[in-house]
């Protein structure tokens, strides 16, 4: 007799599974030791799991990859403050850059900031494609895969989430002109 497969687990094997061998090589990619990469990838996958339980993910290949980076990263965090690795390895994450000052580095974050509150600002399904396409890079056809729509409806929504982005900067742009008169 099959054991019954629960509603999580059809949605695991179908959302998430998919996605491991992906996931395994782009984080070896990026770290190299294997062993944590099991944990990194066994981590993600209970994180995403937890967290469907609370908020509708739309979409969770990009959710996973998202959760198992900062998983990655904050265990890179956690070893350098026990002192396991130095500064010097962290060069090797890609993890510090040298050519960029911090007043650079500051402005980079802010202008990161002001994109993902314009890109939240957007109506759900123009957000999950403007993210898909433009963050993600995913090209049209798979994202109408993805989301289970047209590539037509992904044409039409991404115009008007780009529109929506221009105006939510045409906004910011007159308010602080506004404010320095």
């Amino acid at each position: 007799m099959r054991p019954k497969i629960t509603e999580e687990g059809r949605w695991f094997a179908e959302n998430l599974q998919p996605h491991e061998a992906m996931l395994r090589a782009w984080l070896h990619s990026r770290f190299s030791d294997e062993r944590d990469i099991d944990d990194i990838v066994q981590e993600a996958y209970f994180k995403v799991l937890k967290a469907r339980k609370t908020t509708k993910i739309a979409s969770p290949k990009a959710f996973l990859f998202a959760t198992a980076r900062n998983l990655a990263l904050e265990g890179i965090r956690k070893q350098s403050v026990r002192g396991e690795i130095s500064l010097v390895d962290l060069d090797e994450f890609g993890v510090l850059d040298d050519g960029e000052d911090v007043i650079g580095a500051v402005a980079r974050f802010e202008e990161l900031e002001i994109l993902t509150r314009a890109i939240q600002s957007l109506p759900t399904r123009c957000r999950q494609i403007i993210t898909l396409r433009k963050i993600y890079g995913m090209p049209q056809k798979d994202i109408a895969n993805e989301l289970g729509i047209s590539v037509h409806t992904v044409e039409t929504q991404g115009t008007i989430g780009i529109r929506k982005l221009a105006e939510f900067f045409e906004r910011l742009e007159r308010q602080h002109t506004n404010h320095r008169e």
